[in-house]
């Protein structure tokens, strides 16, 4: 009964937690997952960087359609990667670690890509509040959210301008 009762008071309070949708300036929740070869990752380690947040999974096409533009933004500001002033976050939603792997050679993505194999399961879906992907977050030096789900040429402005701002 004492389990029952708990497991309803956990449930209730993280029902509470993901009901909450992050807006801009908020401060990003933190995330501590695995990268892909297995060491731990701690979304706080990046501060001091402009943060691109991909959350994206191999089953979405559109996720996968979506890794060339940002294999292209990477590049053209591998000035700003190198500097220690940007970066991007892959946080996948798969479940199986082989497709994972399989499109990240196909697609050449060299950029962080972090994951708990637990699908929509996963606990950073839910505290994020991911509902669809691709869904992505700009994060400034500090953490804070400035840009929430932009795609395309919006988002390579965005974070071109926010780049110069950072550089100059």
């Amino acid at each position: 009964m004492k389990k029952l009762l708990l497991s309803n008071i956990l449930f209730f309070c993280f029902g509470f937690i993901t009901a909450q949708h992050l807006k801009l300036n908020d401060e990003a929740p933190e995330i501590h997952l695995k990268t892909f070869q297995g060491d731990d990752f701690m979304l706080s380690s990046q501060k001091g960087k402009v943060i691109l947040l991909d959350f994206w999974a191999t089953w979405c096409a559109p996720c996968v359609e979506e890794q060339p533009f940002l294999k292209e933004i990477y590049t053209e500001n591998e000035k700003a990667v190198k500097a220690g002033k940007f970066e991007i976050v892959g946080v996948s939603l798969d479940k199986s670690k082989e497709n994972w792997k399989k499109i990240m050679d196909r697609e050449g993505i060299i950029w962080s890509q972090i994951s708990d194999l637990q699908f929509w399961k996963s606990p950073v879906a839910k505290i994020y509040g991911i509902e669809e992907l691709p869904y992505n977050l700009v994060l400034d030096k500090s953490g804070k959210i400035i840009a929430i789900n932009i795609h395309g040429e919006e988002l390579k402005t965005f974070i071109a301008n926010t780049l110069k701002k950072e550089l100059e």
